[in-house]
């Protein structure tokens, strides 16, 4: 062999090898590629092969011996009739000594890819060079069939199996099949905030898996197997869309949408939760923009028909602001906790005789972040700690000086979340 006919061979196997590299899917009969109505597939058979031994699947010659084969199926509508199968845009590889004709039919099986049991139902098509129909006449009703295509290898000089791509659609009455829709429903598209909303759904010519995802903006929320779904977590310019699946072979996914909602909302805040201690008092803080609201329960409030009225109660008690404005209505909460732990002792008496000699605040131990000060009437400060407890208590002095009997005057600040500053007074006898 002369070198440049050792380099052409060599690099034509290389060319082979590099477009030959991987099997299509569809190189078994068993993994034949379902081709759905309509709807145009590219493919390839270059890769493939044949697999040889007495009635396997490739074991035919109605019109071609297969050399390169893969595989597809389709399954008859409930009528039955007619089918064409398109093949177009047909691109060949072009190595040396390899053959430009592809070949194909379509066969029924009565047992799944045994070619014992194959009869061809459709013209045969050999040397199939560009664009080709195969025509496959009155099929029977809902059975199953197979499309066999392979590489033609025949003629001068021809070592190698035809390899190619192509666009490949399946139409006709034995394989149409109702348009499938979906429409959706909603209770109202015009609502205030909060307000449940109801979507319901109906299915047009949709066998399937009665499986439905609901979404809000794009976001699933919620799977079902009804055709109801109910939510009130819906904002302004909300969008609902119900999507699910028809027939269980060559799935149809259809959804729709309902309109943008018209949310009416307005400002309402009851205010931060508040922490008193006994009898203290305590003023809440509401805010809103509607022109009507009321206090609930009234009992404890100074006004329930003020946004800010003063609460006096002895237990703990959740107050709800209730606005109504252009139909809509809305509550918020504010719970005031009454603690009864801290107890602030208003005298003392450090005078030695070991009875009630500091100021001792029980339940302050709690509070390690606290922070105690004492003043005297002038508003001087004459006392100061942090993590208040029995052994550091106030004892009556400042600076190791005993202060006069009198009257002083302490804040206490918790340093804990929605906890008030306790002010109070405290009377020194000696």
């Amino acid at each position: 062999m002369n070198l440049r006919l050792f380099l052409t061979s060599f690099f034509s196997h290389i060319i082979l090898a590099s477009n030959s590299w991987a099997q299509p899917i569809n190189n078994d009969c068993v993994s034949a590629i379902e081709l759905c109505p309509n709807t145009i597939g590219n493919y390839t058979n270059s890769g493939s092969n044949v697999t040889f031994c007495p009635d396997c699947e490739d074991d035919f010659s109605f019109c071609f011996s297969p050399n390169n084969s893969i595989w597809f199926t389709f399954t008859t509508n409930a009528a039955g009739g007619d089918v064409e199968i398109a093949f177009n845009n047909l691109i060949f590889e072009n190595n040396p000594g390899q053959d430009n004709a592809i070949q194909a039919a379509v066969l029924e099986a009565i047992v799944p890819c045994d070619a014992a049991s194959y009869s061809l139902v459709s013209n045969c098509v050999s040397n199939g060079l560009g664009s080709f129909i195969l025509t496959a006449p009155a099929l029977t009703p809902s059975t199953t069939y197979y499309i066999v295509i392979s590489g033609d290898q025949s003629g001068p000089g021809i070592t190698i199996p035809a390899a190619c791509t192509f666009n490949l659609e399946i139409t006709g009455l034995g394989i149409e099949r109702p348009v499938p829709s979906i429409s959706l429903t909603t209770s109202s598209t015009n609502i205030c905030k909060d307000d449940p909303v109801t979507a319901n759904c109906e299915t047009v010519n949709c066998p399937g898996s009665g499986i439905y995802q609901w979404y809000i903006d794009g976001n699933l929320v919620a799977t079902t197997t009804d055709t109801f779904f109910m939510t009130s977590n819906i904002s302004d310019g909300s969008i609902i869309t119900i999507e699910t699946d028809c027939y269980t072979l060559c799935t149809e996914i259809v959804s729709a949408s309902s309109g943008a909602f018209d949310v009416f909302d307005f400002i309402l805040d009851a205010g931060s939760d508040v922490i008193v201690s006994g009898d203290n008092s305590v003023q809440l803080n509401g805010t809103t923009s509607a022109a009507s609201y009321l206090w609930s329960p009234a009992f404890g409030l100074s006004d329930p028909t003020i946004l800010n009225p003063i609460v006096n109660i002895n237990e703990t008690t959740t107050f709800s602001l209730t606005a109504t404005e252009n139909g809509c209505t809305q509550t918020d909460q504010v719970t005031v906790t009454v603690d009864d732990v801290l107890f602030f002792p208003t005298t003392f008496s450090p005078n030695g005789d070991d009875i009630n000699e500091k100021w001792i605040i029980e339940g302050i131990e709690k509070y390690p972040n606290c922070l105690v000060r004492i003043f005297n009437r002038w508003g001087q400060e004459i006392y100061q700690s942090t993590n208040y407890n029995e052994s550091k208590a106030w004892d009556g002095s400042s600076n190791d000086k005993p202060m006069a009997e009198g009257v002083y005057f302490y804040t206490v600040d918790l340093n804990e979340d929605n906890f008030p500053l306790y002010k109070g007074s405290i009377t020194v006898i000696r």
